[in-house]
């Protein structure tokens, strides 16, 4: 193994775009939703907040995930941000790390009528799905934001990624 002072595929992707991407960053969420067995999960950080009379989140989920099939069928999700603690977590729900007994088990859910919710976040928010597109190869997904808990304490410990790492807020 050798190991690198940069990151070893960061000239791997001539992909303009996809380059672009990586260097807008933002805060990492846990997205959540299913019950018993039919759990699933997903990391994700592209997405933004939409303010209005009936605020919303719009995020772009991979198309091949569990997490989409379930938001579908149950049609509710739990969104909660993750701290610079929660980085092995974002990992196994990326599917980036080991999760030995699959990435539930690596921390405790709290069970909520829209779907599991990790018991250390303190700010998340309960969420409905109202639509969905596909863009590019990805699906925007448009979940309508149905309570929230905030935890002022947590903004300064948010897990950030950009190019490809985690960075502490």
């Amino acid at each position: 193994m050798t190991i690198h002072s940069t990151h070893p595929f960061a000239d791997a992707d001539p992909d303009p775009a996809r380059r672009f991407r990586a260097r807008v960053g933002g805060a990492v969420t846990l997205w959540t939703a299913g019950q018993g067995g039919s759990r699933a999960g997903l990391t994700v950080s592209s997405l933004m907040v939409a303010l209005g009379p009936a605020p919303s989140i719009l995020a772009l989920l991979d198309p091949d995930t569990d997490l989409l099939d379930v938001l579908r069928d149950d049609g509710v999700a739990v969104v909660q941000l993750l701290s610079w603690a929660d980085r092995d977590l974002a990992e196994a729900f990326a599917g980036t790390a080991p999760a030995p007994g699959g990435p539930f088990r690596q921390a405790e859910f709290v069970d909520s009528d829209h779907g599991p919710r990790l018991a250390s976040a303190d700010t998340w928010a309960a969420v409905r799905l109202i639509g969905e597109r596909e863009v590019g190869w990805s699906v925007e997904v448009e979940v309508v934001i149905e309570h929230v808990e905030i935890d002022e304490s947590e903004a300064d410990d948010a897990l950030l990624h950009r190019r490809g790492r985690f960075h502490r807020a």
